[in-house]
């Protein structure tokens, strides 16, 4: 009797974690996301042992703005990416708690069909977006560009004049604008 209790709540703890993270099928996903196609970052982003997370720290490997990566499959919870160059895989892992959003609208967010155009940025701007840092007196696309999304959870407002930004899981930092522009950056 009391194997059968084990078996039965084993069969309902796997029915739950399968939930959690549901696979979505291709008929499912939303216009502008194919399973295989290409795409490109849409800022630089930081890796690390190939995961990416919506929370978006700034720690682990720089992938560059325009990488290109196709999509391998994508669930409830997170993508799956392959670098196409290397073939290095990369999982993007949604936290919705810190998005307010669904994955493949966080996806969307991350990946797109084109290139972002560098060129429409200052000459230190392209070398901030480059490398992946943000730095006084950049326009507020560029700091897009080169360090991605807030947490919403931090900057409810891309119109705040404070987008905060969690360089680790403990340490936060602050970008504040003044006219548009970085005006200072407080770690």
């Amino acid at each position: 009797m009391h194997r059968k209790k084990s078996l039965f709540f084993a069969l309902i703890l796997l029915s739950l974690l399968g939930a959690c993270n549901k696979q979505i099928k291709p008929s499912e996903l939303v216009p502008g996301i194919e399973l295989g196609q290409f795409y490109y970052t849409q800022f630089s982003l930081f890796q690390e042992q190939n995961n990416f997370r919506t929370t978006n720290y700034r720690r682990g490997f720089l992938i560059p703005v325009n990488t290109r990566v196709s999509l391998v499959s994508i669930s409830s919870k997170k993508a799956e990416l392959k670098l196409a160059d290397s073939g290095q895989p990369l999982t993007i892992e949604n936290v919705p708690k810190h998005t307010n959003e669904d994955m493949q609208t966080a996806f969307k967010k991350i990946v797109g069909p084109r290139k972002v155009d560098i060129d429409t940025f200052s000459k230190a701007e392209q070398e901030s977006i480059l490398t992946g840092k943000v730095k006084k007196g950049m326009g507020r696309k560029a700091v897009l560009v080169a360090i991605g999304y807030p947490p919403q959870i931090e900057t409810p407002s891309l119109d705040s004049n404070d987008w905060t930004y969690w360089s680790s899981r403990f340490n936060k930092f602050i970008v504040h604008f003044k006219n548009g522009k970085v005006d200072n950056i407080v770690d």
